[in-house]
């Protein structure tokens, strides 16, 4: 006979797990649910950018990454000023020292770099599955661009949010990589989008077009260099971010690769075009929140480098379900909400919660495991978790969050799509 306390004794439990637990889940919550605007925003500019699409042949395959990348290295950096606050080698009031110029600059440096080696990842994708597509010319020009005017914005960006924050009694963990995530995705678009009408200009005179091309190739191998040798702290950071980082962005890659071989359902399924980028940045930063927390935790000794996860990491892990099954419904209801706006077809409000919740708990569930596994791998190894968790995690999120999502759209919507 079943025992009648047990669903009292869940329930007590999960009500002292909740109180305990109460501001992460606030704080997560409230930044996430930040992100989310942010994401629709972007969802919003991919669902109008069908023209650029349609104009630009493989383009797709080069927004996801371009996307993932911001939050990768930016996330890394908050991270890194995170952990850099809490232990205080870094002071929050803000004062310039060597170790902010040498975070800033090595950001930027990785940010000239992975968007060279992204549009060549990018080109040999669409070459590789005989997709129709521009010139590599072309692809470098958007690519690099797109990230010189996304640092321009992202680099003020992250450090105010960072330093506000810790100054406020926020945990950094818990706000800055959602938030910067959001950033990211609001601004990576139209700096693609700028950087496309620049190299519509630039084509006008193609030997103008071949001297920056040149001058971008040489920018970003002498400034990598540069960089390499400024110090031990940016030789580190490069050391240790660059070699995950090309991983991320061949990741990246290759969700755009998955989207592409899609792009038809997609275009014929604005909804569907307009959560893509809320369900892989929600994803991100909630993996970033969990990979930030773990890290620190690493750090602080709160939570031990064992191969079983146990104590403080299974509570993070707790409350990373928690806000999957706050979050992911919402953003459904944002994507459906904007095609009813915008008078595009929509698929329904059912059936778009179900996809993005059912989506959300399949990619959270794989995913804990591996952020977890990188987070103590990487501890164990000697390296800085702030440099490997969140890049390689959440580009494994956003290469799988694309297959997850477009396959529970398929079982659900069936031959809708």
């Amino acid at each position: 006979m079943m025992d009648k306390s047990h669903p009292k004794m869940i329930r007590t439990s999960l009500s002292t797990f909740l109180k305990n637990h109460n501001f992460i889940v606030k704080e997560g919550l409230i930044a996430l649910l930040i992100c989310a605007l942010g994401d629709l925003v972007a969802g919003i500019i991919l669902g109008k950018m069908t023209f650029f699409l349609k104009m630009f042949p493989g383009l797709l395959v080069l927004i996801p990454g371009a996307i993932g990348m911001r939050g990768n290295i930016f996330g890394s950096f908050a991270s890194r000023l995170s952990t850099n606050l809490h232990i205080g080698i870094i002071s929050p009031k803000f004062e310039l020292s060597d170790d902010l110029n040498h975070n800033i600059f090595a950001s930027f440096v990785l940010t000239l770099f992975l968007s060279l080696f992204l549009a060549i990842v990018a080109k040999g994708l669409c070459l590789l599955f005989n997709f129709e597509s521009i010139s590599i010319f072309d692809f470098v020009i958007i690519s690099v661009l797109a990230g010189i005017i996304s640092n321009i914005i992202m680099l003020p960006i992250t450090m105010f949010i960072s330093f506000k924050s810790f100054k406020h009694g926020w945990d950094p963990d818990n706000v800055t990589t959602p938030i910067i995530a959001a950033f990211g995705d609001l601004f990576t678009l139209p700096a693609i989008i700028i950087s496309i009408y620049i190299l519509r200009f630039i084509n006008l005179n193609l030997i103008l077009g071949y001297v920056i091309f040149i001058i971008i190739l040489i920018l970003v191998l002498v400034s990598f260099v540069y960089c390499y040798n400024l110090s031990y702290e940016t030789k580190t950071i490069l050391k240790q971010s660059t070699p995950v980082l090309l991983i991320c962005s061949f990741l990246g890659g290759a969700a755009g690769g998955v989207l592409n071989s899609s792009v038809e359902t997609l275009l014929t399924n604005p909804t569907l075009l307009t959560l893509i980028p809320q369900f892989s940045g929600e994803s991100g930063s909630l993996i970033s929140i969990l990979g930030a927390r773990l890290s620190s935790g690493l750090h602080s000794g709160l939570i031990e480098a064992a191969k079983k996860p146990q104590g403080h990491a299974v509570d993070n892990f707790i409350v990373s379900y928690i806000l999957t099954i706050l979050i992911f419904p919402f953003i459904g209801i944002l994507a459906e909400a904007s095609s009813i706006l915008f008078k595009t077809a929509g698929v329904g409000f059912d059936k778009i919660m179900e996809i993005s919740t059912i989506s959300g708990l399949i990619l959270v569930s794989v995913m804990i495991f591996v952020v977890y596994f990188i987070s103590i791998t990487s501890y164990n190894k000697g390296l800085d978790p702030d440099n490997i968790v969140i890049p390689i995690s959440t580009s494994v999120t956003d290469s799988i969050s694309s297959l997850i999502l477009i396959s529970v759209s398929l079982v659900i919507l069936g031959v809708l799509i």
